[in-house]
């Protein structure tokens, strides 16, 4: 896990100032992958005290604007961030409790995928979401499923 040396190093190598509250939400958002921004807001308090919502908000910009953090969005959930950029992973998704884990490409690089038809564009990302049960909710529905079928 980087250490404040290393968020300080990473801010100023995005050329943005080394503040505090930059250095907690980029701390937040490595210790605490794909946390939604409450979450991040949460772990800056914790570490800095009062900080209001707007200046987590505004860092999260900044720090998205700057490639240190991705921002992404899985469908019917709100905007979540993760550390892990300059890549095209994927993500796949909890569909009982909403947990999500890093899913690297399927097929070769970025994008990893070919649209049958590409419009003209200049493809170089592709955003895939994949659903399912995570292990402790198939293990959960699995049981449930058991009991109802002895009642």
């Amino acid at each position: 896990m980087p250490t404040t040396a290393d968020f300080e190093r990473m801010l100023r190598g995005a050329a943005l100032r080394v503040t505090r509250p930059r250095v907690a939400v980029l701390s937040a958002v490595h210790h605490h992958p794909h946390a939604d921004t409450s979450a991040i807001i949460a772990a800056v308090r914790e570490d800095l005290g009062e900080v209001s919502h707007q200046a987590v908000y505004d860092v999260l910009r900044a720090l998205t604007a700057a490639d240190l953090v991705r921002c992404i969005e899985p469908p019917g959930s709100v905007a979540r961030y993760e550390a892990r950029v300059g890549d095209n992973h994927h993500h796949i998704v909890c569909r009982s409790c909403g947990a999500i884990a890093d899913v690297d490409c399927a097929v070769g690089p970025a994008p990893c995928l070919t649209p049958s038809d590409d419009h003209g564009f200049v493809i170089d990302e592709a955003e895939v979401v994949y659903r399912g049960l995570c292990p402790t909710c198939s293990t959960t529905t699995t049981t449930d499923s058991r009991k109802d079928a002895r009642v």
